[in-house]
């Protein structure tokens, strides 16, 4: 028998239920008065002395000497030394496999600019002389004019070069590429996408969503062992920042991208899984409701720590390419412009209607206005137990916030994109307006009005660190180490009213996210509840607001198995 007792610092356990109300401790938020300031009294935080483990499961919790008294002569004590215990996190909303296979290609997630993309693409073509294609990403739209980089840029390289944008909803291809792939100025922009063209209709070098397929799908494709290396190196990375849990917003083939689906069951099988996966199967928005039979099956054949109960619809693009759906036209754009609804609403319903009816869960990407409103229309007459939910939420027309409570849905937030950047303020801001810009990212909106929150990072497009989204939610603001940190405007809070207090988004990315992935035994710390633990090191309730970023994680137990210590 394996004890461990935690001792010696503050044990947060979860979110407190609020006296008199009847929410329980896993719902995340609860509401709060809407004439409260920003970030006052969204929810009330429960804090323990110390915690005992006993094989894998929370046995006790509560002042410390009292668990102490419940220890075996033979435990082992972990000192908290001041320090701050946690639930581990868990990621609503990620991409840890297409991470772990860009980190190993061009990644040029970590620089930023033109200069030194193009230096960190010629370092890699040296390094790796034997590739016929040159391939990765991580490039940002804000590091280009109009978020724009052309074909020319990367025709210095001698091979053909695909790269996708941080966002994945776009790349950045050379002249080379584009005519391996008999893209021209007669080609037509698939019904999904577009060909992003100069004045004289030659493709000027970006594809954009769709159309990233008319080369994405001429690169190498990964190996089975690629994307199995990829996978660990991506759960390593995942606990290192305390996740033992995600949902893997893509499994199938999008945009180029190969199918992860045989990878997390190989590594679920052979036990080289840790952490507890959910995977979102990918609709294919060029078929119908034939497709549900074949999730059905996918559904049925995972087992072990991966499971795959729900299904991602994206149903729309992004608002820096004027693909997210909008109801009024885009600024400067002509008054046809209103982004891309992927799949049509009216169709829409009848297949979220069956896919709930089968047990699935639903995962919606909803970035403009009109998909979001077209997400909630879908799930009008749905089940709240499939636990639903919309991701990113970037602009919701503030009639439709309430609709989130009422209908059961549940708020996927992805809180580092909600502060002012060059992406924002040039590349957004402009072109939705300053009626429509005032409804970005309304979480404290949503809270107030009682929605469930759960969170991720959508990683790679962002940073995997809790921390650093936490961060953001509470101050909205660049966190310090961003490559956007030095942006003028990167301090100045974005839309400050929209606020949650630091107890209200780590319920969401412990107690929420966990919730969502239909795993009711993390996410709170509870006798009883799998020891899914995070020792940080420091506490930042403790903190200054502003220093919340600086947090780190200092140790992650993931069943009670100690699997990352941070050294040094």
């Amino acid at each position: 028998m394996t004890e461990l007792l935690f001792r010696g610092g503050r044990v947060y356990t979860g979110p407190a239920r609020p006296s008199g109300s009847r929410a329980s401790a896993a719902a995340a938020t609860v509401p709060a008065d809407p004439t409260g300031g920003p970030a006052a009294g969204l929810t009330e935080a429960a804090f323990a002395e110390a915690v005992l483990v006993r094989d894998g499961r929370v046995a006790a919790v509560g002042d410390e000497a009292e668990v102490a008294a419940q220890a075996g002569p033979r435990h082992q004590t972990v000192d908290l030394a001041g320090r701050l215990l946690t639930p581990a996190f868990t990621d609503a909303h990620i991409h840890p496999i297409q991470a772990g296979l860009e980190r190993a290609k061009c990644d040029l997630s970590e620089v930023f600019g033109l200069a030194a993309y193009v230096q960190r693409i010629a370092v890699y073509a040296r390094d790796h002389p034997g590739k016929e294609w040159i391939d990765g990403g991580g490039w940002d739209m804000a590091a280009f004019p109009g978020g724009l980089p052309h074909r020319t840029q990367l025709d210095f390289v001698d091979r053909p070069v695909y790269l996708i944008q941080r966002d994945h909803h776009a790349a950045w291809v050379n002249t080379r590429a584009l005519r391996i792939a008999g893209i021209s100025a007669d080609t037509p922009d698939p019904a999904d996408g577009r060909i992003e063209r100069d004045p004289d209709g030659t493709p000027s070098g970006v594809l954009h969503e769709g159309a990233m397929d008319l080369v994405g799908l001429l690169t190498p494709r990964a190996s089975a062992a690629d994307v199995d290396d990829a996978l660990m190196d991506a759960q390593a990375h995942l606990f290192s920042l305390g996740i033992t849990g995600w949902q893997d917003a893509i499994v199938g083939s999008y945009a180029g991208s190969d199918d992860h689906f045989p990878a997390y069951l190989s590594a679920a099988a052979s036990g080289r899984l840790r952490a507890r996966v959910v995977g979102a199967l990918w609709w294919d928005r060029a078929r119908g409701a034939e497709q549900i039979d074949e999730l059905a099956e996918r559904r049925a054949q995972a087992g072990g720590l991966f499971s795959a109960g729900s299904v991602k619809i994206m149903q729309d693009g992004i608002a820096e390419n004027f693909t997210a759906a909008v109801i009024e036209p885009y600024c400067n754009c002509g008054p046809d412009q209103r982004g891309l609804s992927y799949v049509d609403p009216e169709l829409l319903k009848g297949y979220v209607a069956e896919l709930d009816r089968r047990g699935f869960q639903v995962h919606f990407h909803a970035i403009g206005e009109r998909a979001v409103r077209e997400s909630l229309d879908a799930l009008e007459s749905t089940s709240p137990r499939n636990r639903h939910h919309i991701a990113h939420l970037q602009i919701v027309e503030p009639s439709d916030v309430p609709r989130f409570a009422r209908l059961g849905v549940t708020a996927n937030l992805q809180p580092l994109w909600a502060t002012h950047h060059l992406q924002m303020d040039e590349l957004c801001i402009p072109y939705l307006g300053e009626r429509r810009s005032s409804w970005q990212y309304p979480f404290a909106d949503l809270v107030r009005t009682g929605a469930r929150l759960c969170a991720g990072s959508d990683w790679p497009v962002s940073s995997a660190d809790p921390l650093q989204g936490m961060h953001v939610a509470v101050n909205r603001t660049e966190p310090g180490g961003s490559v956007h940190a030095g942006y003028p405007t990167a301090q100045t809070p974005f839309l400050p009213h929209q606020s949650l207090d630091l107890a209200t988004v780590m319920a969401a990315y412990t107690a929420g996210s966990a919730w969502i992935n239909h795993d009711d035994e993390a996410g709170v710390i509870a006798a009883g509840n799998r020891a899914d633990l995070v020792v940080l090191d420091r506490d930042p309730y403790a903190l200054p607001a502003k220093e919340i970023w600086t947090t780190q994680v200092a140790m992650t137990f993931a069943a009670g198995e100690l699997v990352y210590e941070r050294r040094g």
